[in-house]
């Protein structure tokens, strides 16, 4: 299943770049991620990241998200040093192991993203990206959503990078054998490749 999603999205690249501004794709040894990126600039002065993206587990649980995040960097000596803020819709299914039934739901999220570039001839990057939804922020049979990310990103062309990294997605759950639960649907190092159009 997992390979199929990831052969319909790469076949599915040439066709968004239309309309697209990148193309995040994240890959580990149990998960996937597809984002598709673009910009707008109706946000604030600088405008505004937005990605919309799958999250796929071999668990079969499956998470839809649409972000907006806002940066830019500060007027000090650290010109390398980049902040974020914003927030992040997640929808969707977790597949929980018999008897118990799988479980949907959502979270709104809110977090930030902090990013320094190393100066240098071949431009390295770290990066640490934060969300958390609270229970009131949360619906259907979430209780609660944190993703954790860190990654070292390698600029490979003007155009395109290349990482590595590790995230943390936890859910707590609601309701039935798993209240107050957390799931784990990710936590595990990662590769991926960022692409602008």
């Amino acid at each position: 299943m997992l390979r199929k999603i990831i052969i319909i999205i790469s076949a599915l690249l040439p066709i968004s770049n239309v309309f697209a501004s990148g193309a995040d794709l994240r890959l580990g040894k149990d998960a996937a991620e597809f984002v598709y990126l673009t910009e707008s600039a109706t946000f604030g002065y600088g405008g505004a990241d937005m990605g919309f993206g799958l999250f796929l587990n071999d668990d079969d649980s499956y998470i839809g998200t649409a972000s907006i995040l806002v940066s830019g960097s500060g007027d000090g000596d650290v010109r390398g040093l980049h902040f974020g803020v914003g927030g992040k819709l997640y929808t969707g299914i977790v597949d929980l192991p018999s008897p118990i039934d799988n479980q949907t739901g959502g979270a709104v999220a809110i977090g930030g993203q902090l990013r320094y570039v190393f100066p240098g001839s071949t431009p390295f990057a770290f990066l640490v990206e934060a969300f958390y939804a609270p229970d009131v922020t949360s619906f259907s049979d979430f209780k609660g959503l944190t993703e954790i990310r860190v990654a070292l990103e390698m600029e490979i062309t003007p155009s395109a990078r290349a990482y590595i990294g590790w995230r943390s997605l936890e859910v707590e759950m609601s309701g039935g054998l798993v209240d107050g639960d957390d799931v784990e649907l990710d936590d595990k190092g990662h590769i991926g490749v960022r692409f602008s159009f």
